[in-house]
């Protein structure tokens, strides 16, 4: 039986680089910003951490242990498992390949890797709205002297979800179609689909829409670079909306960007050449 974590407390890769190489990170509870120079290995670093946890389709949770030179200590010590995400900042084309469904020829406007991985963070949300709404219900039939005010309060998140989105987009006219349950925006009056939106602005959307459907619950957020594409004022909003929309979520990425630590975060960072033994 799996006991599902709710942090990674410490990491040690032996085998980087041919073994030439050894890694020791303290992971903090909420927010690991790894920094370096190009090349020094940030995101082979979070590559090899990924790659060790292994999927298990049933459950989709992620088995660790120790394997291919990889150690991972898990909060609480004895869990055996850690549910996760993973945001990569890539825009390319998408390429077909026989893992990659139909979808593609027969969906409108996906085109491109972050309109997959939109796609189908969009189906999670359906999922979290149907959610959050049997809460409510749940809620309001209790006959709990406080039930109004908790079904309020399961609401509040999808809207400070959709309030962090309009008030990004503002400056360009878009805003959230409140009125569908689907994703998708109007601007200035038209309506708009999600993968019409620049890629900074898909980016952005991706990532605070795949914080959300986790439904606060713990759970570690990897991101390799997700400054890309990313306007200089929302790099510094990114990790604090993060936290606002998950304060369980331990958020693990690698970056290039001084912003992203510019809100309070500094303290958050570790160089490469700090855990590299």
């Amino acid at each position: 039986m799996f006991k599902l974590a709710e942090k990674i407390q410490r990491i040690e890769i032996s085998s980087l680089w041919g073994g030439h190489k050894h890694i020791v990170w303290e992971l903090r509870p909420e927010v690991n910003v790894l920094s370096g120079r190009n090349g020094e290995g940030k995101s082979t670093i979070l590559n090899r951490l990924i790659q060790h946890l292994r999927s298990i389709p049933s459950s989709g949770e992620i088995v660790g242990g120790q394997q291919l030179g990889v150690k991972i200590d898990f909060t609480p010590s004895d869990a055996t498992c850690i549910h996760y995400d993973i945001i990569r900042s890539f825009d390319r084309p998408i390429v077909p390949t026989a893992d990659l469904p139909a979808i593609v020829e027969t969906m409108p406007g996906v085109h491109t890797e972050l309109d997959w991985q939109l796609y189908l963070v969009q189906r999670r949300y359906l999922d979290y709205q149907v959610n959050v709404g049997n809460r409510m219900i749940q809620l309001l039939t209790s006959g709990a002297p406080d039930a109004r005010e908790r079904a309020t309060q399961a609401a509040m998140l999808k809207t400070r979800f959709l309030d962090m989105v309009d008030e990004l987009f503002s400056e360009t006219g878009k805003r959230i179609n409140r009125q569908s349950n689907e994703l998708s925006f109007i601007q200035y009056d038209e309506p708009l689909s999600p993968y019409k939106l620049s890629s900074g602005e898909k980016q952005i959307l991706l990532i605070l829409l795949t914080v959300l459907t986790e439904d606060q619950q713990p759970y570690v957020l990897f991101m390799d670079e997700p400054e890309a594409s990313l306007h200089f004022e929302w790099q510094k909003q990114l990790i604090s909306m993060v936290h606002e929309l998950n304060p369980n979520a331990q958020i693990i990425l690698t970056t290039h960007s001084p912003a992203l630590i510019m809100n309070g975060w500094e303290d958050a960072v570790t160089e490469v050449s700090e855990i590299t033994v």
